[in-house]
């Protein structure tokens, strides 16, 4: 029997470090505050399949197991490094299968690594040419009401093909 508790009756229990369990479930609310999440945010991980269904109390509380903590933990981290919601729950999903999901995790993370790269040189090649453009701009009037003659003129002839 799971112990039925609400956010307001958990506060003098969790300022004083106790947190009150039973039979290894535990309630959104304790859910929430063991991982920072939002209880919005917990059951969204819940709807798209991130979590698994919880127990429902006669009250219509959600009841978790304790191993909730650790998967939600295991999302914090991997959102934390860019992993998207859909590489989470492959993983997860492997995990839930009992195949050990290491190596896709470490693909991911060298992907990751590599799009990260790639992102990095295409803003400093972005950063040189606005330092170029700005440089450029400051040799134009700064008072062309029409954009024609001006750094307007030049950040418009860039959306030409």
């Amino acid at each position: 029997m799971s112990l039925l508790l609400t956010c307001f009756s958990t506060f003098p229990y969790v300022a004083w470090g106790f947190i009150p369990r039973r039979c290894g479930q535990i309630e959104n609310c304790w859910l929430s505050q063991q991982t920072n999440l939002s209880a919005k945010t917990i059951r969204y991980y819940e709807e798209i399949g991130l979590l698994p269904p919880p127990r429902r109390l006669p009250n219509g509380y959600r009841d978790y197991e304790e191993s909730a903590v650790d998967r939600v933990k295991f999302v914090i981290g991997a959102r934390s490094l860019g992993l998207s919601l859909d590489d989470i729950g492959e993983i997860l999903a492997l995990r839930d299968r009992r195949e050990a999901p290491c190596r896709v995790l470490l693909q991911m993370l060298d992907e990751k690594a590599a799009e990260i790269h790639r992102r990095i040189a295409d803003l400093q090649r972005l950063e040189v040419e606005l330092r170029e453009l700005h440089a450029l701009g400051l040799t134009f009037p700064t008072n062309d009401v029409d954009g024609k003659h001006c750094i307007c003129h030049l950040v418009s002839v860039r959306a030409e093909p």
